[in-house]
């Protein structure tokens, strides 16, 4: 087995080199060419899916589903140039913080609540 991250990196390394290399039959540069709105509607998407498995399905649906999301999330990030690690970043941040303290501090900022 891959250590934890290993293959979000390399995912993440996949992703990049298909936006600043396009490739003709390729998905994630048929996505990256859509921009963000067609990501976006995609990363809705597969969260309305990963959603429904976890109701209704088989534990094997919802790590599939799961793993759709992740990717595109991924495409979504690099679409506007956001290393994975910056979100990493900011899990660790929040690591040990209580999520409603968490949560209050960025509605208190401007954030969404």
């Amino acid at each position: 087995m891959p250590r934890l991250g290993e293959t979000l990196e390399n995912l993440e390394r996949v992703v990049a080199s298909r936006k600043s290399d396009p490739a003709e039959r390729s998905y994630t540069s048929r996505l990256l060419a859509g921009g963000v709105t067609a990501i976006g509607a995609k990363v809705t998407e597969e969260a309305g899916e990963v959603v429904a498995a976890a109701a209704a399905e088989t534990q094997d649906r919802v790590v599939s589903e799961a793993a759709d999301l992740v990717y595109h999330l991924l495409v979504l990030l690099a679409a506007r140039d956001v290393a994975f690690a910056r979100v990493e970043d900011e899990l660790a941040r929040r690591f040990g913080v209580s999520g409603l303290v968490e949560k209050a501090s960025r509605a208190g900022a401007g954030g969404a609540a």
